[in-house]
C-alpha cells in the first residue's frame, strides 16, 4: 500500500490522539501530560529517544537502513503547546483546562508527526538517510525552538541536519498546501511603551500630568508611522495588543502601558521601524512633558523556504496528492513562526495547510488562535503522509545548492 493509504488508515488512531491532546492543552515550555502522552504512542517504534534539558521537548532519531554513510539526516518538526485562550468551541472534546485551548492546530500537527514516526517506522528498510523528528514546546512566543537548537536538535541523529520541514494547519484556509518560495513567514518585534506622567484627580487635570491620553496619541501616531514612513511594498503590520492605565475613573495614573506587536518581511524594515517608533515615541512625551520608556525587541526572523528544497516539496504535493492540492501562494503570511530559527539554520520548507471545515463561510470562519477556530480533522492523515513522503524522498530529489533568498 502506498504511503497515503497506509496513512488513512491509521485515521481514526491519529484522530484519538489529537482529542486527548486537545482536551488537555498545556502551554510554555513545560508540557508534562503533552510529553506523556507523545513517549506513550512512539513507544516500541524503532526510535532513538531523547528528552529536552530545559524544557519538555521530545527528539526522535528514526535510523534508516537503506541511508548511505555521510547523508545528512532530514528533519521533521512539530510543535505541541497551545495557546492562553479559553475555548468556545462547544466540541465534546474540547479543552478541560480554564484559558488554555489548542485554538491554533499545534495538537493536529503534534499527532501528523507521530503519524509520520509510524509510516516512516514501517518502511525503515527503504529509508536512505536518518530522519529527526522534533516535537517542540513552547512556539508561541516562548521561544522553544531556539532552546532546542541550543540543545543539539540539529545534530541529534550525529550528523548535522541536511533539511528541514514543518507544516501548520490554518482554520480559514480550503483543503490543500499551500507554499511559496522565500519569505513564508514575517519576522516579529515587541513593542513595549510605558508612559510616565503625574497622578492626580481628575476633576483638576491641570495639577497632573495625565499619560492617558499622551498614550492614546502614541497609539493614533504609530499607525500614521506605518502608513506615510513605510513603502507600501515592504509593508509593516503594527497592532496594539495591550493596554492598561488607572485604577479607578476620577484617578488620574501617575503612569500608562502599551504593547504592540510588529511583522515586516525584511530585517531593514523592522530595525528602520523601531528606530522611528523610538524617535516617535519619545518626541510625543517630551511635548506632553512626560517621560516614555520604550523598549523594542526583535523576536523572530522571517521564516524564509530555500527554493529548491520548496520546488521539491511542491512536486511531492502533486506526485502523492494531485496538482489539484498545490495552491501556491502569491504573497506571505503576516504571522510569524519559531521555525524560522531552524531554516536560518539549514534549507527547508514551511507549509500551510488548509483544514477549513467543509460547510464553513470563508468570510466569518474563526481564525487560528479563536476561542472559536475549529479545524478540519480529515487533514490528519493527510499532514502525516507528506511529512513522511519528504522523508523518503528528500535523498532522490535535485536540491538546489543555492543560498536561501535573503528577506533583507
Amino acid at each position: 500500500m502506498t504511503v497515503l493509504g497506509d496513512a488513512h488508515t491509521m485515521r481514526d488512531e491519529l484522530v484519538r490522539l489529537r482529542r486527548l491532546l486537545h482536551a488537555r492543552p498545556e502551554l510554555g515550555l513545560h508540557l508534562p501530560h503533552t510529553q506523556e502522552a507523545v513517549l506513550s504512542v512512539l513507544d516500541g517504534l524503532p526510535l532513538e529517544i531523547s528528552t529536552g534539558k530545559e524544557l519538555t521537548s521530545v527528539t526522535a532519531v528514526l535510523r534508516g537502513h537503506a541511508a548511505v554513510p555521510g547523508r545528512p539526516p532530514v528533519l521533521l518538526r512539530a510543535d505541541m503547546d497551545a495557546v492562553p485562550v479559553q475555548e468556545e468551541t462547544g466540541l465534546p472534546f474540547a479543552s478541560a483546562t480554564a484559558g488554555a485551548a489548542h485554538a491554533c492546530g499545534h495538537d493536529l500537527h503534534t499527532a501528523m508527526l507521530v503519524g509520520a514516526a509510524r509510516l516512516l517506522a514501517a518502511r525503515q528498510a527503504e529509508l536512505a538517510n536518518d530522519v529527526v523528528l522534533m516535537f517542540q514546546p513552547g512556539e508561541e512566543g516562548w521561544e522553544g525552538a531556539r532552546a532546542m537548537l541550543e540543545e543539539g536538535v540539529l545534530d541529534a541523529a550525529g550528523g548535522r541536519v541536511g533539511a528541514a520541514y514543518a507544516l501548520h494547519v490554518f482554520s480559514t484556509l480550503p483543503p490543500g498546501f499551500h507554499v511559496r518560495t522565500g519569505v513564508m513567514l514575517a519576522s516579529s518585534s515587541a513593542l513595549e511603551v510605558t508612559v510616565r506622567g503625574r497622578g492626580g484627580h481628575a476633576s483638576a487635570p491641570h495639577l497632573a500630568r495625565d499619560p492617558v491620553p499622551v498614550a492614546a496619541e502614541m497609539i493614533t501616531a504609530l499607525q500614521t508611522l506605518v502608513t506615510r514612513r513605510v513603502d507600501v511594498f515592504d509593508p509593516v503590520v503594527l497592532t496594539v495588543g495591550v493596554v492598561r492605565a488607572g485604577t479607578r475613573r476620577n484617578v488620574i495614573p501617575p503612569t500608562a502601558r502599551f504593547e504592540a506587536t510588529l511583522r515586516t518581511f525584511s530585517d531593514t524594515t523592522a530595525d528602520r521601524v523601531g528606530a522611528e517608533t523610538r524617535r516617535l515615541l519619545e518626541g510625543i512625551a517630551a511635548a506632553h512633558g512626560v517621560e516614555a520608556d520604550v523598549r523594542f525587541d526583535r523576536e523572530r526572523p522571517a521564516t524564509v523556504n530555500e527554493p529548491g528544497e520548496t520546488a521539491f516539496t511542491e512536486q511531492t504535493i502533486t506526485d502523492v496528492f494531485g496538482a489539484d492540492r498545490l495552491r501556491p501562494l502569491e504573497h506571505p503570511f503576516t504571522g510569524s513562526e519559531d521555525f524560522s530559527r531552524v531554516l536560518a539554520e539549514v534549507p527547508g520548507t514551511f507549509v500551510a495547510l488548509g483544514a477549513r471545515p467543509g460547510g464553513a463561510d470563508p468570510g466569518t470562519a474563526p481564525f487560528n488562535h479563536s476561542g472559536r477556530a475549529v479545524f478540519d480533522e480529515a487533514v490528519l492523515p493527510l499532514g502525516a503522509a507528506l511529512l513522511a513522503e519528504l522523508a523518503l524522498r528528500r535523498p532522490h530529489a535535485a536540491v538546489s545548492t543555492e543560498s536561501p533568498e535573503d528577506p533583507r
